[in-house]
């Protein structure tokens, strides 16, 4: 397992997942929806959303791909449709902001209840972890065999990534109050923004993956 393709696909995993998960546009909504809870109820209610946005994204990574095989979508056809996603989904961010109007929504309908009995659900999805965050990752995994065949280091990298991500969104929450003072809403919107862009080119990659095996193909059958 090559160091390189190691951190390759760590930072890879990290620069798709964190900015559409975004914890840090999250945290301000995590802390009002908890606003009556005490410190420690709101650390052990983040604890647990981070484990459960680590084995959600990782179990969209592992059989997302394969259960899409079954339905019989091709590989490049997936990193075509999700690299059209995470292109639409990093535009959005870059235009209006993540999720604003889910996590609005969001907002609206949870009532003050015993903090583990929202860790799942609403917090964690679709809160946290929602249908662009599952498409990345159903997305990463595809792409994996192409971009590391015969070895375990997109698998890894990924775990590594998502572990990064998913302990990311339990330091923002368990701490939101002291992130929000200290980055104040110009700070968080200027991540917010800078992310999204990051997002969109790595959208872009995939697409053309995808398009240019698709484009291979063809070449082969006309030849």
């Amino acid at each position: 397992m090559p160091l390189s393709d190691l951190l390759k696909a760590t930072f890879l995993a990290i620069s798709a997942l964190f900015p559409i998960v975004n914890p840090l546009a999250g945290s301000p909504i995590f802390l009002s929806l908890t606003n009556e809870y005490t410190r420690a109820d709101r650390h052990s209610l983040s604890r647990r959303i981070g484990v459960n946005s680590f084995f959600l994204l990782i179990g969209s990574y592992l059989v997302g791909s394969h259960i899409l095989s079954f339905f019989g979508i091709s590989l490049p056809v997936v990193q075509v449709g999700g690299g059209l996603v995470v292109i639409s989904t990093g535009w959005s961010i870059l235009q209006r902001g993540a999720d604003d109007g889910e996590r609005k929504e969001v907002r609206q309908s949870i009532q003050p209840k015993d903090p583990s009995r929202l860790a799942f659900y609403p917090f964690t999805l679709p809160l946290t972890v929602g249908p662009g965050s599952i498409s990345v990752a159903i997305t990463l995994g595809a792409n994996a065999p192409l971009a590391y065949p015969g070895n375990g280091s997109a698998v890894v990298g990924t775990l590594i990534g998502s572990a990064v991500v998913a302990l990311s969104v339990y330091l923002c929450y368990g701490f939101a109050d002291r992130l929000a003072r200290i980055l104040g809403p110009t700070g968080m919107t200027v991540i917010a923004r800078l992310s999204s862009f990051l997002l969109v080119c790595i959208g872009v990659q995939i697409l053309w993956n995808g398009i240019s095996t698709l484009i291979a193909g063809l070449h082969l059958r006309t030849s």
